[in-house]
């Protein structure tokens, strides 16, 4: 398992997240977010590794004075994490999860090291991660995920243009870990998400 991705997780505990994050519960772009902290009008602090962490119960506060709807603490839509360091790809995904009106919330990150820091908080259904990227890659962050027992229901989606050869050449996946070959067929995403998020409510109902 990774210590440098352990090292993220642990300075991650529930009552905390990321700018991105935050960005995405304010509603506001991460320049915003950044001049509400500057402001202390958000609660922040950065941890020893030079993470940027936000208190979850400030942006709470925040919402309420700014007669904002609050953090949704109810689990009735399909969380759903897209990592990928390609902002296009990310933006593909974004547009088409929208048009299919499903109940799919999207976040998109760009990289393992964000989602690590903002996946207690967002507690995802999915996890869909391009393999190869730089830095900390979607095989570190699958394998860091899955040795976890916080993460054990959690379903990994693997996107990759490599052969199962290759994959293999690189220690393989972790066990239960779904493969979507890259150029990715949305058509089978669509069908893949619309059984999910039927399942999903049911377990709601």
């Amino acid at each position: 398992m990774s210590t440098k991705l352990m090292d993220v997780a642990h300075d991650a505990p529930d009552e905390v997240c990321g700018t991105l994050y935050a960005a995405k519960l304010l509603g506001l772009s991460v320049g915003s977010v950044q001049t509400l902290v500057e402001r202390n009008q958000l609660q922040a602090w950065k941890t020893k590794g030079g993470h940027r962490r936000i208190s979850l119960q400030s942006i709470r506060d925040y919402q309420r004075a700014q007669g904002m709807s609050g953090v949704d603490s109810k689990h009735t839509m399909l969380r759903v994490l897209v990592v990928d360091d390609d902002p296009v790809s990310l933006e593909v995904f974004r547009h088409t999860i929208a048009s299919w009106n499903l109940p799919i919330d999207c976040t998109t990150m760009p990289s393992a090291l964000e989602a690590i820091i903002d996946i207690s908080s967002l507690n995802p259904d999915v996890l869909i991660t391009d393999l190869k990227m730089p830095g900390v890659d979607g095989f570190e962050l699958l394998r860091t995920l899955r040795g976890s027992a916080n993460f054990a229901s959690l379903i990994l989606v693997a996107l990759t243009g490599m052969s199962s050869e290759e994959v293999a050449e690189r220690g393989g996946l972790p066990p239960n870990t779904l493969i979507a070959q890259k150029p990715v067929d949305m058509k089978w995403m669509h069908g893949f998400f619309t059984a999910l998020t039927s399942v999903h409510q049911l377990k709601q109902a």
